[in-house]
Parts: structure tokens; sequence; C-alpha cells
């Protein structure tokens, strides 16, 4: 019961944090379902047009109109405003997590977490470390973004709100060698968990791309039987530029999944379907606010209800 009143008032906070979104995209768009007489080329452009004015892509904003042209085709609707629930359902469709997405959440696992400074990486690792802690995990964390004293202190001050084991390196030591000391804490103690903070230092790739190397082969040398995910941070006030990050970051780690954080009052929430879409990473976490329960698995449909204000079932 605790847990659905939790999703239930994540869903509102969703609702609310999604508004500057909403106000961006779906106030056009009703415009258009009310304001148009008959579907043709005028009409999807409009559509089109404001998808990718909300940050949704142009990538994806094309496959959504050839999904929603094909079903007005199919079942022979003459109507724009009958469109709107097929438009919803095409964006739904787009941002499909599959069944796997959260695994690793059952089995022994090594989860990096990347992203760049001022994203809320550390914040997230901490908050996933507490989610985790509240399903009946052990969970440990390793504090490996060496290079920022204050990333080390902050996911300390995390890891006891979360109740959680933090495994902590000297100020600039090599991130490899706290991964290194963590693994072998997380057998010792046999935990479900290791959560890592990794540096995330785009402007310099070849570093980042050298340091993340090391850490995999260790992780693969030391704990070969665990099962390896790797999520970058993205920060959803950004839009676009959060695409750019993720597409960088995918050169350099073998991406299994996206936090998406700040979703709370950004007007670029539409960011989420087209990550999802282009780069065919998941979006499995997304963080509308600053409390330890504010970070939540990500859900397409309840995204999309929230997006477009449709009320969900009260469970």
């Amino acid at each position: 019961m605790s847990e659905e009143k939790e999703k239930r008032g994540f869903f509102r906070r969703l609702v609310e944090g999604l508004s500057k979104t909403r106000d961006n995209i779906v106030s056009g768009i009703d415009s258009i379902f009310s304001g148009f007489s008959s579907i043709d080329d005028d009409f999807y452009e409009e559509i089109e047009e404001i998808l990718v004015m909300g940050d949704i892509g142009i990538n994806t904003t094309n496959a959504i109109i050839q999904n929603l042209k094909e079903q007005v085709a199919e079942k022979k609707i003459k109507e724009p405003s009958e469109c709107k629930q097929l438009l919803i359902d095409s964006i739904k469709a787009q941002m499909d997590v599959g069944e796997t997405a959260y695994e690793f959440e059952n089995q022994k696992s090594v989860v990096l977490v990347i992203g760049v400074n001022g994203v809320g990486k550390t914040t997230s690792v901490g908050k996933l470390a507490g989610k985790l802690k509240d399903q009946g995990k052990k969970v440990i964390l390793a504090a490996a973004d060496t290079f920022r004293a204050a990333a080390t202190e902050q996911l300390s001050q995390w890891a006891n709100r979360a109740g959680v084991e933090i495994i902590t390196g000297q100020n600039g030591a090599d991130p490899a060698a706290v991964v290194y000391d963590a693994i072998a804490a997380a057998k010792a103690r046999n935990a479900d968990v290791l959560l890592c903070d990794t540096a995330g230092r785009l402007h310099n790739k070849k570093n980042l791309m050298a340091e993340l190397k090391k850490i995999y082969r260790i992780i693969e040398r030391e704990y070969a039987d665990a099962h390896l995910e790797t999520l970058v941070v993205l920060d959803g006030t950004t839009g676009q530029n959060a695409l750019v990050q993720a597409r960088q970051f995918k050169e350099v780690a073998d991406i299994t999944g996206i936090i998406l954080t700040k979703l709370d009052g950004t007007a670029k929430g539409g960011i989420a379907v087209a990550i999802q879409a282009e780069l065919d990473i998941p979006v499995k976490y997304i963080g509308v606010g600053e409390s330890i329960d504010d970070l939540q698995k990500f859900n397409a449909d309840e995204f999309v209800n929230a997006l477009f204000d449709i009320k969900q079932e009260e469970g």
C-alpha cells in the first residue's frame, strides 16, 4: 500500500513537474486537434512542428508521425479529434523500456554511474542506493569520482542517509583502485549491488575512455559473475544538449540505461522521448525533485499520461 501511495505521489509530482513541457507541447497539439477540420498535410506538419519544438527530436517526431499516418489510414479515421489517442499511443510506443530493463536489480550486479558535473549524478547514485536498500538489497557504494573532493563527501552523506556502506579512496586516487577495493568489499560482505559513482569529464574523452576501460577490465577480472550495468545521468533541463551528451557517452561506454534528472519544472521534458527513440537506450529512472524518493523507475505510460495530464487510475 505504501509503495502504491508513493507511486501516486510521484505521479502527481511528475504531472506538476511536466507542466511547462505540457504548456510547450500539449496545448499546441490540442488546438490543432480542435482547429483542423480535416486530416491533411498541413495537419501533420503542424503536429510535427510542435513535437520538434518540444524537444522530442526530428527523427523521433518523424517516426511518431509515420506511425500516426499508418494508423489513420488503417482505421480510416477522418476526424482530427480522433487522432489524439493515436498520437499518445504512438509516443508511448517509442518509449517502451522493455521487459528486461531492471533485471540487474534482482541479480548480483555492478552498476557504474557516469555523467558530467552538475547533472545530479552523485545525488542519483545516493537515491538509487536508498531505493535498492528499501527493496531489501544489500548495497555497497564506491566513491570512484575521485577528482572532485566534494563528490566523495556528498556520496558519504547519501550513504549515511540511505544506511549503506561506502568505500572511498584518497582525493585524486585512481578510480579503478577504488572500484577494485569496493569489489573486494562487495564479495566479502556478499552484497547484492555494488553502485559506483564515477567521473564523467566529457571535454577530455580520451582520459575518460582510458579510465572506463580500466574500470571495466577490473570488473571483468575480479567480479566476472556479476551483471554489469552502465547508467548515464543526464539533466532534463538541457534538452537537445542532453541528447548530444548521451551520444558522446555512448562512444566511450557500453551504456545500458539513462537516469534523467531535474524533470520538475523544465519545458524540455520531451527529451525523454527523444533519447529513448534516437539512441535506442532506455530511460530507466527519472528524477523530479530533491528528496530520496524523487527518483523512480521510468514508466512510459505514466510519463506520457503525465505529459498529457491524463488521470491515472487510482490503485
